[in-house]
This record gives C-alpha cells, sequence and structure tokens, in this order.
C-alpha cells in the first residue's frame, strides 16, 4: 500500500512538472508583459528594469526554477489585465466553479446510476429504451446547445429561473456560497444540469453496460441457486461489483467537471475559473492562463491518486496483490 502510494506521488510529480513546462512555456511565446504592463509608449531603460525586476533576463533553467518555486508557493504573478495578483483571482473564482462542478457530479450520480440500473434490469423493455434514447442524446448534444435550450424553454418561455450569473452569495471567510440563498439555489439549477447532462449519459450506460456482465457471472448464477431474493442479488451482489469501472470514471468525470466548465460558465455567465480562464485568453493575460494549467493538473492528479485509494477499499481482490497474494 505505502509503495503504491509513494509511486503515485513520484507519476504526480513528473506530471505537475511537465504541466508547470508548458504552462512557463506560456510566458516564451505568447505576447511580451513588459509590453502588457507598460504600454507601448515605455522607454527602453523602463522597459530594461522591469525585465530585470521580473526576473526576465535570467537564462531559461533559472526563470524556469524561479516559477515553480513561486507555483509551489500558489504565486503566478500580476494579472497583466487586471494588474491584481492571480492568486487572489482564483481565489475569488475558484468557489463558484467548485459548487458548480459538485451540483453537476451530485446529480449525474444521484440520477445516472439508479437509470443505469433501472435500465440494465428492465432490459428490452419501453421505459428501459427511452432511457437509454434519451442517454444518447445526452453524449451527443453539445453543452452550450444544452445549456441555449434550457435558457430558451426555462428563462426565456416560462420565466421560472434566471438564465445568467450566480445569484446572492453568502461569505464563509474566504469561501462564498450561493447554496444559502434561494436567489443562489435558482442561479444555480440551469448550469448545473447543463453541465451534468454529459456526465449522467456516460454513467448511465456505463453502468447498464456493468451490471449486465455482472448478471451473467457465475458467483450472481449461485447466489440465484441459493435462493437469495432479487433485491439481494441485484444490490448486495451485482451492483456492488459494478462499482470500481463507476468509480474511476466519476472520478476522472469530476476532474473534467472542473477543467471543462469553460462552456457551461461562458453560456451562464458564471463568475467561475472557466469564465476567467476565457477572459484571460481573449487579453493573452499569460499568468493567468499559467495559473488555470497548473491548477487543473493539480486537480485531475489529486482525484486520480483519490480513485486509486479507493480501489483498495471497494475491490479486496487489489488488496491481496504483492508476495502474499501472489503465493
Amino acid at each position: 500500500m505505502l509503495a503504491f502510494i509513494l509511486r503515485r506521488l513520484l507519476q504526480a510529480v513528473i506530471v505537475m512538472l511537465t504541466v508547470a513546462f508548458i504552462a512557463f512555456m506560456l510566458f516564451q511565446y505568447v505576447g511580451d508583459p513588459v509590453t502588457s504592463l507598460l504600454g507601448q509608449d515605455a522607454t527602453q531603460e523602463q522597459r530594461d528594469q522591469l525585465r530585470k525586476d521580473l526576473g526576465l533576463d535570467e537564462i531559461f533553467p533559472v526563470q524556469f526554477a524561479r516559477f515553480v518555486g513561486n507555483a509551489v508557493q500558489g504565486e503566478f504573478g500580476l494579472s497583466l489585465r487586471q494588474g491584481r495578483k492571480v492568486s487572489a483571482l482564483i481565489a475569488e473564482r475558484f468557489p463558484a466553479t467548485m459548487e458548480l462542478a459538485t451540483a453537476a457530479a451530485v446529480i449525474a450520480l444521484v440520477a445516472g446510476v439508479p437509470l443505469g440500473v433501472y435500465a440494465a434490469l428492465r432490459r428490452g423493455r419501453f421505459g428501459s429504451q427511452l432511457v437509454m434514447t434519451l442517454s444518447l442524446l445526452g453524449v451527443s448534444l453539445p453543452t452550450f446547445l444544452i445549456g441555449i435550450l434550457l435558457i430558451l424553454v426555462f428563462s426565456v418561455q416560462l420565466r421560472w429561473l434566471p438564465s445568467f450569473g450566480r445569484g446572492d452569495t453568502v461569505a464563509l471567510g474566504p469561501w462564498t456560497t450561493g447554496l444559502l440563498t434561494v436567489d443562489g439555489w435558482k442561479h444555480l439549477v440551469l448550469p448545473a444540469i447543463t453541465l451534468s447532462v454529459f456526465q449522467l449519459a456516460l454513467i448511465l450506460r456505463l453502468v447498464r453496460s456493468e451490471m449486465l456482465e455482472v448478471l451473467r457471472t457465475d458467483y450472481v448464477k449461485f447466489a440465484r441457486a441459493r435462493g437469495l431474493q432479487d433485491r439481494a442479488v441485484y444490490f448486495g451482489h451485482a451492483l456492488k461489483n459494478t462499482l470500481v469501472p463507476v468509480i474511476t470514471i466519476t472520478g476522472l468525470q469530476l476532474g473534467s467537471l472542473i477543467a471543462f466548465a469553460i462552456i457551461t460558465e461562458t453560456v451562464f455567465q458564471w463568475p467561475g475559473m472557466g469564465f476567467l480562464f476565457i477572459q484571460a485568453v481573449q487579453f493573452a493575460d499569460v499568468p493567468v492562463m499559467a495559473a488555470y494549467l497548473c491548477l487543473i493538473a493539480l486537480i485531475f492528479v489529486v482525484v486520480n491518486l483519490v480513485v486509486d485509494l479507493l480501489y483498495f477499499a471497494v475491490d479486496p481482490r487489489l488488496r491481496l496483490e504483492g508476495p502474499a497474494g501472489r503465493h
């Protein structure tokens, strides 16, 4: 177990260094920070002095080492567009993105797993076929189109829910949340559903496929031969053994929800990190872009490590691996 964790941590460090290098290369080839900060009218002396203050006169390895050292401390310099610390901007937008991604993940899991089980147990019936047809639409339709359709129906025509913004929020120290206000919940519903549709359809189809596969195994047939009730066979044996691939996909999709919430946040003008990243791309705000890439990579690495550790809790066969297990 310890060797497994150490191996995963070493891989995580390699991944983060690779992403840091890619992010650092943005500073070299995307715009000139000196020109962005001083403008076109600055003198050569002012440019040289600022370049020295920023450490841009150092050789490449020294600059990269300084970048990694600052990144470990959460510092990515100043935003070229807003003139504020990037860490402060990320800290302001991070709660909104996490709130949206968490709500979407909960919707996908709460709806996807039961619907997948239903589609497997009622295979061939009308209800199951309807569920699978809707899941195919969920996988096929682009996220921005789903968001626009939801806005058209529930905001423009029915006028039930707001179409943009985060609504009223409450500050809990440095963290802000809209989950403690009615207006915040109203603003969260449409973007959360939009972001969850693809993940819900993916989980649904995965659970159905794995459930059908498990129902054909010998130990399920043996459980039936012992006279166990269908409920015990389905939920005590079959469903439990479908959780490993479901955990894998769910863990990876949680990182994807955070990383690829850009489209949803843009459609609904949700003030999260994705919307901040889009603005940074439009203005070539390299420090913000670099910070976003490193943060998303860190989230993926942490999520993957947690998923790997959950395998040991779900699948006892993994705990038997090693010298003792092989003997």
